[in-house]
């Protein structure tokens, strides 16, 4: 056995305190998030109430014991536990006792995977939240990037190689992640749930087609001769899942999202989720779309464009309007097209970017110039 080196300790020692300082990082932030939106940080750690399975006249039901291990009897308290509308098949299920914690439940799902149900003012602060990270984001991408090209080098099928060919087609093609649970009951799928037969080889063109969230048929083409070939050794693997991986004991298995959504945490170094590139594209999407609209005469034309310009975002990310609207753009790209300065704001950072050095695409480089001058 070769004797390791000192500097080869340090270099572990380094990687280990980095870790500690993101999950710190991300813990503080979801400390301060919890505060803004009036709830309490919580964790499933803490005593909480349990849910436990009876059988009554044959039948299935559920009985819940306080944290004091006595029969839960509170009307409001189970009102509120109904509402979470925690799937019947999930176990290791833990409540908040408080009706004001951040996380409201968690549970594991057949595949022993962790889920979690989040108080609905949690959702909202983390939606609002979102926008002020995108500039962070665009920070962290050259780092994911990075990271996924020397994963994607990698031979044969190794765990990181598959999480790494998915994270590059979500910032390449803006899918959805996916959900085990509406791929088995609704048949919609993203993708980590994506079968093989729901993607299709022409050499180097790949080109997806699948039934997504709400039943919107997705038909996604992408030239990647790099992908191509990872997903065409995927394809020669047994099973129908096409995101698998090869690990020791040379048999298949498929990755999941909390695995992709763990990796782009770890290459980022902050708390980031594959739903982060989705609203970065949706808000990059906007953005061009409007400044090939042009500016607009009156404030009545400018609401039309900006209507056309959601529109067309919304259809390549597979959204409802108002969804898209919502939860994938900026709200300062629609205030600033309205105040007619969103042409001008561009040119201005576009300036500054062609001063100045960047690891980012151009258009990258110049929307997050915008997002640094918005923030301010």
């Amino acid at each position: 056995m070769r004797p390791v080196t000192q500097a080869k300790k340090q270099t572990a020692n380094n990687a280990v305190l980095k870790s500690m300082q993101t999950v710190s990082l991300i813990k503080s932030d979801v400390q301060f998030a919890a505060k803004k939106a009036g709830l309490s940080y919580v964790s499933d750690q803490t005593p909480g109430i349990r849910r436990y399975p009876v059988k009554r006249r044959g039948k299935t039901a559920f009985r819940y014991l306080t944290p004091q291990g006595k029969p839960l009897k509170d009307d409001l308290t189970l009102s509120r536990i109904k509402s979470l509308v925690i799937p019947p098949a999930w176990t290791d299920v833990w409540i908040c006792a408080q009706d004001d914690g951040h996380i409201q439940a968690t549970a594991r799902d057949a595949r022993q995977r962790k889920q979690y149900r989040y108080h609905k003012n949690w959702r909202s602060i983390r939606d609002e939240a979102k926008y002020g990270n995108m500039l962070q984001f665009a920070s962290a991408l050259p780092s994911i990037r990075e990271k996924v090209s020397k994963a994607l080098a990698m031979k044969g099928l190794p765990r990181e190689k598959v999480i790494a060919t998915v994270v590059s087609l979500i910032e390449n093609t803006s899918m959805r992640i996916g959900n085990d649970e509406y791929a088995r009951t609704n048949q919609s799928y993203g993708i980590t749930t994506l079968k093989g037969r729901h993607v299709h080889l022409h050499g180097t063109q790949l080109e997806f087609d699948f039934r997504g969230k709400s039943g919107v048929q997705h038909t996604i083409s992408l030239r990647a001769p790099k992908l191509s070939r990872i997903i065409k050794s995927m394809l020669d693997l047994p099973g129908q899942t096409l995101f698998q991986y090869l690990y020791e004991d040379a048999q298949p298995h498929a990755i999941n999202s909390t695995e992709v959504n763990d990796y782009i945490r770890s290459a980022a170094n902050g708390d980031f989720t594959a739903k982060d590139f989705r609203t970065w594209a949706g808000t990059t999407f906007a953005v061009k779309a409007l400044l090939e609209i042009g500016a607009a005469d009156t404030q009545a034309a400018a609401r039309k464009n900006l209507v056309e310009a959601i529109r067309q975002v919304a259809k390549k990310l597979g959204n409802t309007q108002a969804v898209c609207r919502k939860c994938y753009i900026h709200p300062q790209v629609a205030i600033s097209y309205m105040q007619g300065t969103l042409a001008e704001e561009w040119q201005a950072c576009s300036r500054a970017v062609k001063k100045g050095k960047t690891v980012l695409a151009e258009d990258e480089a110049i929307l997050a110039r915008l997002l640094e001058k918005w923030q301010k």
